[in-house]
């Protein structure tokens, strides 16, 4: 019985990128990764959450902060030439950092729109542009390099959430920016799934719940597992899409919410 789950679901000696890795969802995929034994390089703007995390996890963990501002183009290339110094071969990338605003139709403006579309579209892929080759070294036909990009419900739901526009597009659009990317990339030996989480805990929830009066314990009420997300569902997803059990897979968008939008 040990031996099917190990060579279904091991990770180990894997390396992975996890962006937005220090907070929020993007913890709690890195804290799996590291416990699944993956080598795991987080990138944020600030040093301080990762620094709690490593604590957090202990000396033992292979966890690597790189400071960079991925709204930014010219810091994705850094980020990119710091990690091949690191190292050869990239087998996951999971494009998890993101931003959030909501405001009424008549207020949104183009600054904000920019730069939650900058941050949540363009971003992954720039990324994904500029760590091509390592992802490529890392795959093969048997077993391919991963890009699991983080989307969202709010790209699925037809409501605004509070006027969540450009919130909802940007996921909307990495929904589908997977797909073709996994039309392009199999062939290179590179598999690309989305997941869109409903609701679990962090910053970006958060915002989502303060803009909407209620609407968190509407959405609980509506949620037929009656309990938000956890670190071990958005874990247990993530090396499912990273292991052999998920080589198979690509092209996908897996609505992650307790039945929200699939089993109302």
């Amino acid at each position: 019985m040990t031996d099917i789950y190990a060579n279904l679901f091991s990770l180990s000696g894997k390396t992975a990128l996890v962006t937005g890795g220090a907070k929020g969802i993007g913890a709690m995929i890195t804290r799996v990764l590291v416990r699944a034994g993956c080598r795991v390089f987080v990138t944020g703007r600030s040093g301080e959450a990762a620094e709690a995390l490593r604590a957090e996890l202990g000396e033992a963990a292979q966890l690597t902060f790189l400071q960079h501002d991925l709204s930014r183009q010219d810091e994705i290339q850094a980020l990119a030439e710091e990690l091949g110094r690191s190292c050869p071969q990239l087998h996951i990338l999971v494009n998890n950092a993101g931003t959030f605003d909501a405001g009424a139709l008549g207020e949104t403006t183009a600054d904000s729109w920019d730069k939650v579309m900058g941050l949540n579209l363009r971003a992954p892929f720039m990324l994904v542009q500029a760590l091509l080759p390592l992802l490529e070294a890392a795959g093969s036909a048997a077993d391919p390099a991963r890009i699991i990009n983080l989307g969202s419900i709010g790209g699925l739901m037809p409501q605004s959430n509070g006027g969540a526009y450009a919130y909802g597009c940007s996921k909307a659009a990495i929904h589908q920016l997977t797909r073709m990317l996994a039309s392009d990339l199999r062939g290179r030996h590179i598999n690309a799934n989305a997941i869109a989480p409903g609701y679990f805990p962090s910053d970006m929830t958060s915002g989502f719940f303060e803009a909407v009066p209620n609407l968190r314990e509407q959405m609980l009420a509506q949620i037929p597992a009656g309990r938000f997300g956890s670190e071990e569902d958005i874990g247990g997803m993530v090396v499912f899409l990273a292991s052999r059990a998920g080589a198979y897979l690509t092209g996908s968008v897996t609505a992650l919410d307790g039945g929200l939008l699939t089993a109302p």
